[in-house]
């Protein structure tokens, strides 16, 4: 019996070390874990913001949008709310268009002592790099209850044509 508990304690003694081995390595898990949280580096931090975050403060400073590109001609739509056609700039270079818009707006009331006034201006541009040279003397804008929309005709070099497939 003496040599079976030998053999145990043997046992004991050569398998000991590998989980004690495991347990210090363990016990130095749980003491970073707890000594360094998962937020001890947030004021280094740095979170970039999403795509849509990212123009947030240009909200309402640039007008959305639309390009279509047909056979012969690139429409362009731009919602301009608030902008007065007298207060639009449009210019057309053979690949590019800038459109540029200001707005103001002032609202006053009075009530014997009392004044309330309310001034916003605001201006912005943007300019669109077209999908094919235009021929910019042909160009045309409509612009009617807040939307601009432009009529760019296309050279005739940059025009879409169909190939045969033999």
């Amino acid at each position: 019996m003496a040599t079976k508990a030998k053999q145990e304690a043997s046992k004991e003694l050569q398998t000991a070390p590998k989980k004690h081995a495991l347990s210090h390595l363990q016990d130095m898990d749980r003491l970073f874990e707890n000594f360094l949280s998962h937020g001890w580096m947030k004021p280094f931090n740095f979170e970039w913001p999403s795509f849509d975050e990212m123009y947030k403060p240009f909200e309402g400073k640039m007008p959305h949008v639309d390009v279509v590109e047909r056979d012969d001609e690139i429409l362009v739509k731009a919602e301009l709310p608030g902008v007065e056609k007298k207060d639009l700039d449009i210019s057309v270079t053979k690949n590019s268009v800038t459109i540029c818009g200001t707005t103001q707006h002032e609202e006053k009331e009075e009530k014997g002592e009392f004044c309330r006034r309310e001034i916003s201006k605001g201006s912005y541009s943007r300019t669109l790099t077209l999908p094919a040279d235009i021929d910019e003397n042909k160009s045309k804008a409509k612009y009617k209850d807040g939307v601009l929309e432009l009529t760019l005709p296309k050279l005739e070099e940059t025009r879409r044509h169909t190939v045969e497939i033999e």
